[in-house]
């Protein structure tokens, strides 16, 4: 009998736990390490930060799910991995610290055979002196990152909206709180949805929006932009995202790294090193990622962490990491993994947010005072669980006899689908309908970086529609409901 160890029950982990229950069966042990007890469908959070859907809308208990579907279910931190075991024993096991199941602060080794770090994004509020937690603890800007985030950050809005109602003018500051930071997709469906959220409340006129990012233009996302072709002409996503913008009487800052958070205003460095400071009444500002902060240890006991860690705590794959160095003229799309496999210890993968990637995939840019401002690269939705699937399915060939990984997962390769909420409404909202292929761009082969037959986007009704009918399908995947497997990832 086999051990399969997940770290992290997010959008890879789970996808990853999901498969290996159903392919492994009681022939085989799945244990999945999380220190959550609840699952969040993220993509709808910003839809319960403006009271279009509460917490209960976007979560559900773990532990059913995971019973009913067989697997060994631990609600405890990792905090480090012995991928050589310990001076007695050879079986190689991780660290974890209980977080829940009454075992609060308990430690245990558990020992696997194979091993999916999936642990996603630690949310690194701490780079930016005075960045929001996300709580009602007296910080100044609030968050999305999680359902209890935005869920405080509705209650602010509302009492934004309440005071406008009385008269008052606001101030809203909606973006990226840091020169590296990578989602910028969830602040740009924030700032729509707040901004369509005043027009609703009739407070519309008493508003001024702004959006701050790190991108060098608008509509880069941290892929680099992208092209569509529509109606004989390519366009470019620049100019598709600055035409809404306008329309929607937004304003913007890009190019912009925050290095310093007040009450009322921010203070942030742009491109051409300048600094400036922008006042709001209501702030929302997603914070940089980094690893979830694992420590590794070699049999002896000695720190390893460098050796399947790089300094952001993401974990070490079979991607090129040497070409970081050739710079972006030199970059190619074979620089990125593949097999999602660790290339010291071959039982170990990485999957979604915690694989380190090679480079950035837009232009790198620093400032005169050698700030770097640009976005890193965004590895979550549908290619976080793209690669836990594929992951899990070379693991289920290898512990039947395969000698390497039988599966890929490379976002040179794929593409990508993603619907982005402007406005939620039956009847008024509008979300913005996008594909890509592939995800990362390759010049060689096409003029624009991707194959315009496989990329397009365009807003409307209908993908409003869609974004909320995918939120009801993928709870019900989630949820390991009849013919959930039939749901793509």
């Amino acid at each position: 009998m086999a051990r399969l160890v997940i770290l992290g029950a997010g959008v890879a982990g789970h996808t990853a736990a999901s498969f290996a229950a159903k392919w492994l069966g009681n022939k085989h042990e799945v244990v999945v390490v999380t220190p959550n007890s609840m699952w969040n469908w993220i993509p709808s959070n910003i839809w319960v930060g403006v009271g279009g859907m509460k917490k209960e809308q976007v979560v559900f208990p773990l532990a059913p799910i995971y019973k009913k579907a067989g697997v060994d279910y631990r609600q405890a931190k990792a905090v480090s991995i012995h991928p050589e075991g310990k001076e007695g024993s050879e079986m190689p096991y991780v660290t974890v610290e209980y977080t829940g199941q009454n075992r609060e602060g308990e430690s245990e080794e558990i020992t696997y055979d194979y091993l999916i770090n999936a642990t996603g994004p630690k949310l690194n509020f701490g780079a930016t002196e005075g960045l929001g937690e996300g709580t009602s603890m007296g910080e100044h800007t609030v968050s999305v990152c999680t359902a209890d985030h935005a869920t405080h950050a509705n209650h602010e809005l509302q009492k934004m909206i309440e005071e406008m109602k009385q008269g008052a003018e606001k101030k809203f500051l909606i973006g990226t709180g840091h020169g590296m930071c990578t989602c910028q997709g969830a602040a740009f469906e924030y700032v729509f949805n707040v901004e369509h959220t005043l027009r609703e409340a009739g407070v519309r006129d008493k508003a001024t929006v702004t959006y701050i990012s790190n991108e060098y233009e608008l509509g880069d996302f941290g892929v680099g932009g992208m092209h569509i072709k529509s109606g004989g002409y390519v366009t470019s996503g620049k100019v598709f995202a600055e035409s809404l913008y306008t329309e929607r009487s937004v304003k913007w800052i890009t190019r912009a790294h925050v290095n310093k958070v007040e009450a009322d205003k921010v203070h942030y460095e742009q491109l051409d090193g300048t600094m400036h400071e922008e006042t709001y009444d209501f702030a929302m500002l997603i914070p940089p990622f980094a690893g979830a902060g694992m420590k590794a240890y070699d049999k002896a006991g000695e720190d390893i962490t460098s050796k399947l860690f790089n300094p952001g705590g993401f974990m070490f794959v079979d991607a090129d990491y040497e070409s970081a160095a050739r710079g972006f003229d030199n970059w190619s799309p074979k620089d990125w993994p593949s097999t999602l496999q660790n290339k010291d210890y071959k039982n170990i993968f990485a999957a979604g947010i915690a694989f380190a990637p090679p480079h950035i995939i837009s232009k790198p840019f620093s400032s005169p005072n050698g700030t770097p401002i640009n976005p890193t690269p965004p590895r979550t939705g549908m290619p976080s669980a793209m690669m836990g699937k594929a992951v899990v399915s070379s693991i289920r060939d290898m512990i039947n006899g395969a000698p390497e990984p039988t599966h890929t997962a490379n976002m040179a390769e794929m593409g990508a689908a993603c619907i982005a909420s402007a406005g939620k409404g039956l009847f008024s909202g509008t979300a913005v309908a996008m594909t890509m292929y592939p995800i990362i761009p390759d010049y060689d082969k096409y003029e624009y970086g991707r194959d315009l037959n496989g990329t397009f986007g365009m807003i409307g009704l209908s993908g409003h529609w869609v974004k909320h009918l995918l939120h009801h399908a993928f709870l019900w995947k989630a949820k390991l409901k009849p013919g959930w497997t039939l749901i793509p990832e």
